[in-house]
């Protein structure tokens, strides 16, 4: 029995349900789990923060197991930054105790009338005050529950930005952020400021012998596989280089697609103040670095990061190179419980209104926005998190901010569907900038990041820079992500197939779970791809389109400056999409036809969007 359990907060109570047997089957777990939950039970037109949006937290049927990186937990809900369904992933060890609770979906709904945390133990969920910890920091939260609880409780909570409304507020555990798409702020809009699992670890594969060996397959493949020391060692800032010197750095508000001075943020300064390696669970990778600035204005400040993506965000978009500002920064992020990609993007842009002219002191509190200076930028941060003068108006995302401003300042908001893009420039790698453009969530590399244009000869390497012919590699991305997905599994081992592939997660969902046809490679890309087009339908009903399936104009008009991808642009756009729209069976409109929805077994979906056809 794979189970589900409902709390309705507005009631206070709590009940186990039974994950049916046409949803455990055809859809087979996370990923899939959530867009179903999603979509069958938040109607059209819910306001993601009213009480009639729902929040699911889903893991997938390997996570608390030893199998390697597959304990992630993802969050589902309606997107207040969007209006799109959204999805987000997190680690730590959350998931894993998630799962030996009993349950592979926590689901919420309703909305408190006061501050309150849910606390998980022995099968029962209670509703409790939380008076005591409304308000407070992340780690000041966390901290409070498990001194509360005992040490090894599991504590996930939101920050004082969600409690404030910020539409890009994340949701935090062990310093580990399922960030993006304001999950964070659906949450604290139900008044639930955390959650506590206590659990016992329990683990009963279907086949205990074929899973340990499979285990043990995957660890061999780790140890062996390349690039397994350096991630190790260094984590994702080694990316600072390799994405400078393949001129995909974003830089300026997306001006410009190389650092000068990059050298700053290396991944070797980060390493020479790594004080431990830190792991989610059942993950040799260990990508998790505790570092601590030992000297200046900061000594003393400790992060669990920064990772690669926040050091962008705290770098190119304000063309600042000051290494310390990038762990203030993310430390401060992790305080409010703020989504770093979408505070330093919007950073980023409010720097190139101020030198516009579009934003002055007048708007700013009397900052100077000066291109390379990390004091204001830091600063923002603080504004962003208490909603307090222009971090009011940019604690909107950036669409939103825009339309307040005015003055044309949308020309400037560099967002897809209203969430900001993240630290890869879209005209230096294409095939990336239209999974951006015809991502669900809007804007987001963990979708189906296209590795292709840089060196993954997986299904063939493409020209980063050609505009065509590029519609099935989006496609693939998209759907191999989500493939990953199905069992809860880490996109960033997932896409090295020296860690493991679809493969070796098919014979491991069977030897876990018993269930033949989950052995099947084709079946699981199948279910990848039937959920990628229910999250679709979820946001055709919302009244999404091919007209939303777009980059910023100014990667459509404004050549790339500097860097290997020097002059570049989008030419044909249209062209990459109407390839795309051929690949997924989807008509003219961005609609899926109903041929592909039947093939997907997806008729009553079809039922809900044909009205949308072209």
């Amino acid at each position: 029995m794979r189970k589900l359990l409902r709390v309705d907060l507005s009631t206070g109570s709590a009940g186990e349900e039974e994950i049916p047997q046409a949803i455990a089957q055809g859809f087979v777990g996370g990923r899939g789990f959530g867009a179903k939950y999603v979509y069958d039970e938040i109607a059209p037109g819910t306001d993601p923060l009213g009480p009639e949006n729902k929040l699911y937290f889903v893991v997938g049927a390997l996570a608390g197991t030893g199998a390697q990186s597959m304990s992630k937990w993802m969050v589902f809900t309606k997107s207040p930054l969007t209006g799109t369904y959204t999805r987000a992933s997190g680690g730590g060890d959350f998931g894993a105790h998630l799962k030996w609770s009993g349950y592979e979906v926590l689901a919420v709904e309703g909305r408190a009338s006061k501050p309150v945390y849910l606390y998980i133990k022995d099968g029962k969920c209670e509703v409790l005050d939380a008076k005591d910890v409304w308000g407070k920091a992340t780690g000041e939260c966390e901290e409070a529950l498990r001194s509360k609880h005992g040490r090894r409780a599991q504590v996930l909570c939101v920050g004082p930005a969600a409690e404030q409304g910020v539409r890009y507020a994340g949701i935090f555990s062990v310093r580990r952020a399922a960030g993006r798409g304001g999950t964070g702020t659906v949450m604290a809009s139900k008044n639930l400021k955390a959650i506590v699992i206590e659990a016992q670890r329990v683990e009963n594969p279907a086949n205990p012998e074929e899973f340990k060996r499979l285990v043990q397959q995957q660890v061999r493949s780790y140890h062996e596989g390349l690039g397994f020391e350096p991630f190790r060692d260094f984590g994702t800032p080694m990316g600072v280089a390799v994405n400078n010197s393949m001129g995909v750095f974003p830089v300026r508000n997306f001006r410009e697609g190389f650092l000068e001075g990059n050298e700053s943020i290396g991944f070797d300064k980060y390493a020479a103040i790594t004080t431990k390696h830190e792991g989610c669970y059942s993950c040799m990778l260990r990508c998790g670095k505790l570092r601590t600035l030992a000297s200046g204005p900061h000594a003393g400040l400790t992060s669990l990061g920064p990772h690669y993506e926040t050091i962008w965000a705290f770098s190119g978009p304000t063309v600042c190179t000051d290494f310390d500002a990038t762990i203030v920064a993310d430390k401060l992020c992790y305080d409010y419980g703020l989504d770093s990609i979408s505070t330093g993007n919007a950073i980023g842009f409010a720097y190139e209104l101020f030198e516009k002219g579009i934003l002055t002191k007048k708007e700013t509190g009397g900052l100077v926005l000066q291109w390379g200076d990390p004091e204001p930028m830091l600063k923002l941060v603080e504004m962003i998190g208490n909603r307090e003068g222009l971090g009011d108006v940019l604690g909107e995302g950036v669409k939103r901010a825009a339309e307040k401003i005015g003055k044309g300042a949308d020309q400037y908001a560099m967002h897809v569907k209203g969430q900001e893009i993240p630290g890869y420039e879209p005209r230096a790698m294409k095939a990336l900038g239209m999974n951006f453009a015809t991502s669900n969530v809007g804007a987001n590399h963990c979708i189906g990041y296209a590795g292709q244009e840089l060196g993954n000869p997986r299904p063939r390497l493409v020209d980063a820079a050609a505009d065509e012919d590029k519609g099935d590699i989006v496609k693939y991305n998209q759907d191999y992500t989500a493939t990953l997905e199905l069992a809860g599994a880490c996109t960033f081992p997932g896409n090295n197939l020296d860690f493991f592939g679809p493969e070796l997660l098919a014979e491991m969902l069977v030897a876990a779970l018993g269930e033949p046809k989950f052995g099947s490679v084709d079946y699981l890309s199948l279910v990848a791809e039937k959920t990628y087009n229910l999250e679709r339908c979820f946001n055709i009903r919302e009244g999404f389109s091919r007209k939303d399936d777009t980059l910023p104009k100014r990667m459509y008009t404004e050549p790339l400056k500097g860097g290997m991808r020097d002059g570049e642009y989008y030419r044909t756009p249209d062209k990459i999409i109407d390839e795309y729209y051929e690949q997924r069976g989807w008509d003219s409109s961005g609609i899926p036809t109903k041929a592909t929805l039947d093939r997907l077994g997806l008729a009553d979906a079809d039922k809900d969007v044909a009205r949308f056809r072209a």
